[in-house]
């Protein structure tokens, strides 16, 4: 399997919305999506992770499939919004590499 660029998940993504008549959901209904798909990202973490373990009645699922549904509608945001997430994510890494360079403690070479 190919590698595929943010471009191409962008993409990927915008063909197969394209494909129904509702498109896109409101900006506002996919930040509460988001917000819900973050907080099942919490609960499997918790579950792994923390103190809580699951219910015996409670689905098996994967962090990984999690993470995916948030990457998912991100990129759906994204799109209805025109932003490429290639260029945020360059935008965010100059000002983690300048502004913040000095923040932490960085490893002996």
């Amino acid at each position: 399997m190919s590698q595929k660029t943010m471009k191409d998940l962008q993409k990927e993504v915008d063909e197969y919305i394209g494909q129904f008549k509702e498109g896109y959901f409101s900006p506002l209904a996919m930040m509460a999506r988001l917000t819900e798909e973050m907080g099942e990202l919490a609960r499997e973490i918790n579950h792994t992770y923390g103190e809580k373990p699951k219910k015996d009645s409670e689905k098996e699922k994967k962090i990984e499939e999690e993470a995916g549904d948030i990457l998912f509608v991100l990129i759906c945001l994204a799109n209805s919004l025109q932003i490429d997430l290639e260029e945020a994510h360059n935008l965010v890494m100059k000002k983690f590499t300048t502004r913040d360079k000095d923040r932490w403690t960085k490893k002996e070479s």
